[in-house]
């Protein structure tokens, strides 16, 4: 364990995570979800393809979503969120009860990779 609790990961681990950009192209509400939530379609360019996802990040309005590119973790297992399949967990930063997104400063190609 590190200082804040969590239990510390080899590089190699770290390495074994597809992190790859993407474009939001739909959003929607997710409303058979318990907590307030959006199914998100999102472009990750040829190699990952077109995904989608549940996201509890309602802060946000869907139009302002729509064009935004984040950054996701692509190689997770899918898991059903109130009846709906999400095939990647997108990343954000946690602050209160709000979801900040994480996005590259300038606009980058679908499917870039990060590290």
């Amino acid at each position: 364990m590190n200082l804040t609790g969590i239990e510390e990961i080899s590089i190699s681990d770290f390495a074994k995570l597809n992190l790859v950009l993407g474009t939001i192209l739909e959003a929607s509400e997710n409303l058979k979800a318990n907590k307030p939530a959006y199914i998100l379609k999102i472009d990750f360019g040829t190699k990952v393809g077109l995904k989608s996802t549940s996201a509890q990040i309602t802060n946000y309005a869907l139009e302002e979503l729509i064009g935004r590119q984040v950054v996701a973790v692509c190689n997770l297992p899918s898991k059903k969120v109130a009846g709906f399949t999400s095939e990647v967990l997108i990343l954000g930063a946690v602050s209160g009860k709000n979801v900040h997104l994480l996005r590259p400063d300038i606009e980058l190609k679908n499917g870039t990779l990060i590290g």
